[in-house]
């Protein structure tokens, strides 16, 4: 037993959730009715609930709250990133749902959820969130009350004790720490999610909105390999593709198995210093990232609300499309403090076509029923951009400063670089 926990505990974890995912399945099919297993997934997606409002918040609260007058960071770039991606994510599911039209099968099934109706509704729910009582806001998963409550503290704190500031930086480290040991579960809480999406649903589920998971899906790649790329190469001018791939693999793919980017937190952390980004940079981008960086969000919206059009035979002119790219783009970076995450922000799109909410309520439905995939390559793609867009305005900072970057990607030797070293851009940003 000794040396199969020895093994397993050595193995990556990928590896480990890969085995897991594969049980969740086999059982899922051949013991549908062993409700046990499934409450594995319920566990695992409650700890990550639980904890990740407490890391978004001391994380930002400590970064900004340790910043001093005069140190240089490249927010500037990266909120631009942040933000042109997202819209941009939009454009291109606009573009491939003209492109490879899909059709919905719609019942009169309707969820328990209720949806916004309209923009202002929106605009107004994510003003209301953003001063929210702080206790409320981490007790309701509240991320952008969180992030705003953060910063206020964060800014205030600035004049404590360092002694004060210590002791922010410890509880931060500790909650991240329990952040991984959760994570590190993950491989149990993804064969009882796996399993309980296989026995309710089977495999057929799923193979029903085949045509519209592969449009979302392939979206959503199309974004990851050949759009933020392309932002990378003229940010910089130099091969983006081994910096993406290193952000995809060791971001994204547990992202994808995680779902969710504020519990991934950590993971683009350890990245980012990996990689000797600047801490007083990355320490904010990734928690902000977790918030408003939402390519995936953008692009669910999006093309929900188009394959709603389609069905109904409703045509789409040039100018509501753009109307569409925008209103998804500002929807999606609200998304988190909307109850329901990106989709039920599908029926405030639909308005846009003049499709009743019964309908549009339908088209949420679907949303759910293809979540287990939908959802796993959103978050996947949202957060691995977090750390993408973080390195990329770095190390377009140090190009700017003349310092020579051969290739993108590449680890640093942190046994062997100073923090000073490891933040070179600091010197010359």
């Amino acid at each position: 037993m000794k040396k199969i926990a020895k093994g397993w505990s050595n193995m990556s974890l990928v590896k480990r959730i890969l085995i897991g995912l594969i049980v969740g399945l086999i059982l899922g099919i051949s013991f549908p009715k062993a409700a046990p297993i499934a409450m594995l997934g319920n566990l695992f997606v409650g700890a990550l609930k639980a904890i990740a409002p407490i890391l978004v918040f001391f994380l930002v609260m400590t970064a900004l709250s340790k910043h001093e007058d005069g140190q240089k960071t490249n927010m500037s770039t990266v909120i631009v990133l942040y933000l042109v991606g997202t819209f941009l994510a939009g454009v291109t599911a606009v573009v491939a749902s003209e492109v490879f039209p899909v059709t919905l099968t719609l019942t009169q099934s309707s969820t328990e959820h209720a949806a916004p109706g309209g923009i202002g509704e929106v605009l107004t729910t994510l003003l209301m969130n953003i001063v929210s009582n702080p206790v409320d806001a981490l007790a309701n998963a509240n991320y952008v009350g969180i992030l705003a409550w953060a910063v206020i503290l964060g800014l205030a704190l600035r004049v404590a004790p360092k002694g004060l500031k210590a002791g922010l930086e410890g509880i931060s480290d500790a909650v991240s720490q329990a952040v991984k040991w959760v994570i590190s579960c993950a491989p149990f809480g993804i064969m009882g999610l796996m399993y309980g999406t296989i026995s309710t649903q089977g495999v057929e589920g799923l193979l029903d909105y085949g045509k519209l998971i592969i449009l979302l899906v392939g979206t959503m790649f199309f974004v990851a390999l050949v759009l933020n790329p392309a932002m990378v190469f003229i940010a910089t001018k130099r091969n983006p593709y081994p910096l993406v791939f290193k952000c995809l693999k060791e971001s994204g793919i547990t992202a994808f198995f995680t779902r969710s980017s504020a519990a991934n937190i950590p993971v683009n952390m350890d990245l980012c210093k990996r990689l000797g980004l600047n801490k007083d940079t990355y320490s904010i981008s990734i928690p902000l990232g977790s918030t408003i960086n939402m390519a995936g969000a953008a692009i669910t919206i999006s093309t929900l609300a188009l394959a709603a059009t389609k069905t109904l035979g409703i045509k789409v002119d040039f100018p509501t499309a753009v109307i569409l790219c925008v209103l998804s783009a500002v929807s999606a970076c609200g998304a988190s403090g909307v109850a329901g995450g990106s989709l039920l922000l599908v029926p405030l799109a639909c308005s846009l076509f003049g499709i009743s909410n019964d309908i549009a309520m339908q088209v949420v439905g679907v949303g759910f029923i293809v979540g287990v995939i939908q959802d796993s390559c959103e978050t996947a793609l949202n957060s691995s951009t977090d750390a993408l867009f973080t390195a990329t305005a770095e190390y377009r900072a140090r190009i700017k400063a003349g310092e020579d970057i051969p290739k993108l990607g590449v680890e640093v030797d942190l046994k062997e670089t100073s923090d000073s070293k490891i933040s070179g851009v600091k010197a010359h940003a």
